[in-house]
């Protein structure tokens, strides 16, 4: 090993002793190669590795008559629009800022009040009335003695 470094830095040494100009160390590109994209900002684009597994999110069966499925409505506060000031209009007038609602924290969604926001089927919740049925053999209206 101690043996190869020497042989190395020389190597080296020859190298740069031989170079002409800073441009000798660079690629030279012909003008028919097509010119490489270089992307002046760090990309966004995310490796996964091989052995992890991508869940898809599946859609309940049956899902809920109220979301559809997707556990989330629009916000009854702000009616979807993630802002409590100028909700009927699309764009805020000039010089307006938007009041984000308190409720959906500016999503203009919620939680489906059917399912509690699973997206899967419930019945109603709430009470139910039974109904009882009359025995005959007891009178509501007299009592016996």
């Amino acid at each position: 090993m101690l043996a190869r470094v020497p042989s190395l830095l020389q190597h080296l040494r020859f190298e740069v002793s031989t170079a002409r100009n800073a441009d000798d160390f660079l690629p030279r590109r012909t003008p028919r190669e097509s010119p490489t994209l270089l992307a002046p900002k760090p990309s966004w684009v995310v490796r996964t590795e091989s052995n992890v597994r991508k869940w898809k999110r599946k859609t309940p069966d049956p899902s809920c008559v109220v979301c559809k499925g997707t556990g989330r409505v629009d916000c009854h506060c702000c009616h979807g629009r993630g802002r409590t000031n100028y909700t009927q209009s699309v764009m805020l007038p000039k010089g307006e800022w938007p009041k984000w609602c308190k409720i959906c924290g500016g999503s203009g969604l919620d939680y489906c009040s059917r399912c509690l926001g699973t997206g899967e089927y419930r019945d109603i919740m709430g009470f139910r009335f039974m109904k009882m049925e009359a025995n005959p053999s007891v009178d509501h209206g007299k009592m016996h003695a």
